[in-house]
């Protein structure tokens, strides 16, 4: 659901092994972009400059970048739970609305499509200014609405840091699921994925960072502060 890039050192690894998994497993991996597959926010948060490093210029960003624009920006699972990356818009009402948008560009500053990259959920009813600076906030009973109007269960994204991994809201209107565990290495939060079943159950998987490798020749490039907008 979107956030390949800009999670830790291994955005170029993360990012081709999914390109490489769509590409074997073509009708059973479905890849969506999400608010960081993006050149204005890559170039901000690490990707540009890890490409930078690793491959000596800017190519492998300015082609990954590009395909990031054919992403598609939401998906349903048997026409009942919508997966975004980040949630709803004032101007969006309907899927189809969605399926309308023009996604074939850089993810713009405001809008339909920034809202679906950017929004997050709110325990006050009603649509609010977002602190994030992009998108909106969005109540319980806008999510209530939408998925009475549009015949779905729950609304599934990503987007935020949740400590256990995912959590519930809206009463069970919607999921945020966060798979970046111990996010910016300092987090301590688990991560965890989502299975739905036959009958639309979803259950979830907990997991936590992999052990370092001994191999591992990380460095730390940057000693500039993690912004604010990580956390």
């Amino acid at each position: 659901m979107g956030d390949y890039v800009d999670r830790g050192y291994h955005s170029v690894e993360v990012a081709t092994l999914l390109l490489c998994l769509k590409l074997r497993y073509k009708n059973r991996v479905f890849i969506l972009r999400g608010n960081h597959e993006s050149r204005q926010i890559t170039q901000v948060y690490g990707f540009y400059d890890e490409c930078q490093r690793k491959y000596g210029s800017e190519n492998v960003w300015k082609k990954l970048t590009e395909l990031f624009d054919y992403l598609p920006l939401g998906a349903t699972v048997d026409s009942q739970i919508l997966c975004v990356h980040g949630g709803l818009s004032p101007s969006i009402d309907t899927l189809d609305h969605i399926r309308s948008l023009d996604r074939m560009q850089e993810i713009p500053l405001d809008g339909p499509m920034c809202d679906l990259m950017w929004s997050d959920p709110d325990e006050r009813n009603g649509w609010g200014i977002s602190p994030r600076g992009a998108g909106y906030s969005f109540g319980k009973d806008i999510s209530e609405q939408f998925n009475r109007n549009n015949n779905l269960t729950v609304i599934c994204r990503a987007h935020q840091l949740v400590m256990e991994g995912y959590n519930w809201s809206h009463d069970g209107n919607v999921v945020t699921i966060f798979s970046a565990p111990n996010y910016c290495y300092r987090c301590g939060n688990k991560a965890a994925l989502a299975e739905v079943d036959d009958n639309l159950n979803c259950s979830f998987s907990q997991f936590t960072p992999a052990p370092a490798s001994d191999n591992s020749t990380v460095q730390v490039q940057s000693q500039q502060a993690i912004p604010e907008y990580f956390l």
